[in-house]
């Protein structure tokens, strides 16, 4: 599909990929006849404003790594690798991405817990960038599989978050004997076991806190209390601090009441730390950050098409042809997102909508009480600000129906990246034994 773009160049910085009622600056309609229903549409040139509006706030030796697991699609990764940004994987599978998708392997960095010893043994050979060590015995095995490589692996060491940080509605952390990271004694212990490695070389600390955060100056405390422990560290092991991994957790609103981060604050918070780091001796040392929904949240939308109109006209129920197993996102964190209704004929009154999934279980819905267009069959509705933990995070097999397309637009072009998959193709890659 080739279509014109209208204003391309007005697409701001903060904003979304919702503007004059298209999508990306094509129509929704001319998007769902050339696509089918349902799919992602992903606005490529946003997500560049994007990384380009992140980067002009920060300070020297501020890296930018995309955390892959927000958005693994492969043009979207790729896009970002042509953006100028590194990379946040957090399995194999997503090192093979970016790997694939033309990445220098020192621009990578692999994070995580519970990583398999062909995890270490593939991020070892490729010779990434930097690896997280999440425990003394991550260390250990990490040790034997760089010494069969023959290879000195650059890490960080993470830190368990000591408060009870929470991703969104869901545990994060859990405190210091989370899942994430090791305590700050044992991560000293561990410190100086690394420095005395032959087959590791310790830059520095990462830690993360919390997910989707929209205030600059929780964010910039964070960055700020991890260099000092990051000094600590350094102090304690005999080692100088060379590099801080603050994580990502720079957030985006999904609801119009909520106010977007103010990144041009932070950069402000983050340019006066660099100044008392640089006066302080530690001028060489570099921070990292891996945003993923604030570089792609925005510029992502899903699309699906009313299949059924029930209920009295004073509050309607929309059922759309996909809903969970396309976009779990809402019904996981219980948190709504902003939709967008599209018609083709006049101006309708705003009701009281529920608009839900085709999916047996009352976890199917999208939103019970947005004022919304009287919704008719046949309309799009489209979730927006589903450019991150979208295609991602979804539950494709449950229920046996297609799984959404994935769509790019770029320049005022669309393209499909990724096929529909067809539940004939989940049943191909299935065995019925003949016993």
């Amino acid at each position: 599909m080739t279509a014109t773009r209208s204003n391309a160049a007005a697409a701001p910085a903060a904003g979304g990929i919702l503007e004059a009622g298209r999508l990306a600056g094509l129509s929704p309609a001319a998007l769902a006849e050339a696509f089918g229903t349902p799919f992602y549409v992903y606005d490529l040139d946003l997500i560049g404003h994007r990384v380009a509006a992140l980067r002009d706030v920060l300070p020297r030796g501020f890296r930018v790594a995309f955390a892959v697991k927000a958005n693994p699609a492969l043009a979207v990764v790729a896009h970002l690798r042509r953006c100028g940004v590194g990379a946040d994987v957090a399995s194999g599978g997503e090192l093979e991405t970016v790997l694939r998708a033309g990445f220098e392997p020192s621009t990578i960095a692999m994070t995580g817990p519970g990583k398999r010893d062909e995890e270490l043994a593939a991020a070892v050979s490729a010779c990434i960038g930097v690896l997280t060590v999440e425990s003394p015995g991550e260390l250990r095995r990490l040790e034997a599989v760089a010494a069969a490589a023959g290879r000195r692996q650059p890490i960080l060491l993470r830190l368990a978050v000591s408060e009870d940080a929470r991703l969104e509605t869901v545990r994060l952390i859990g405190g210091v004997e989370g899942k994430f990271g090791m305590p700050l004694d044992t991560l000293l212990d561990t410190a100086r076991a690394a420095a005395a490695s032959r087959h590791v070389e310790l830059l520095g600390v990462h830690a993360f806190g919390a997910s989707n955060v929209r205030d600059a100056e929780q964010l910039a405390k964070h960055v700020s209390e991890l260099v000092e422990i990051g000094r600590q560290v350094a102090a304690q092991a005999g080692t100088q601090l060379r590099l801080v991994d603050a994580g990502g957790g720079l957030g985006i609103p999904y609801a119009n009441r909520e106010r977007p981060l103010d990144f041009a604050r932070l950069g402000r918070r983050l340019t006066e730390m660099r100044a008392r780091w640089d006066a302080d001796g530690l001028g060489e040392m570099e921070v990292v950050l891996e945003p993923g929904r604030f570089l792609v949240g925005p510029a992502g939308a899903y699309v699906a098409r009313v299949v059924d109109v029930k209920g009295p006209d004073s509050a309607p129920v929309a059922i759309l042809d996909g809903g969970i197993n396309h976009l779990a996102r809402p019904a996981l964190v219980r948190s709504e997102h902003r939709l967008a209704v599209f018609a083709t004929d006049a101006v309708r009154a705003l009701v009281r909508t529920t608009v839900a999934g085709p999916l047996c279980t009352g976890l199917d819905v999208f939103t019970t009480d947005a004022m919304l267009p009287r919704p008719h069959v046949g309309d799009l509705i489209a979730v927006l600000d589903a450019g991150a933990y979208g295609f991602t995070e979804s539950m494709p097999l449950f229920l046996s129906h297609p799984t959404a397309a994935e769509v790019a637009v770029s320049g005022g072009r669309a393209q499909l990246i990724r096929p529909r998959m067809t539940p004939t193709e989940f049943l191909d890659r299935q065995i019925n034994p003949d016993w």
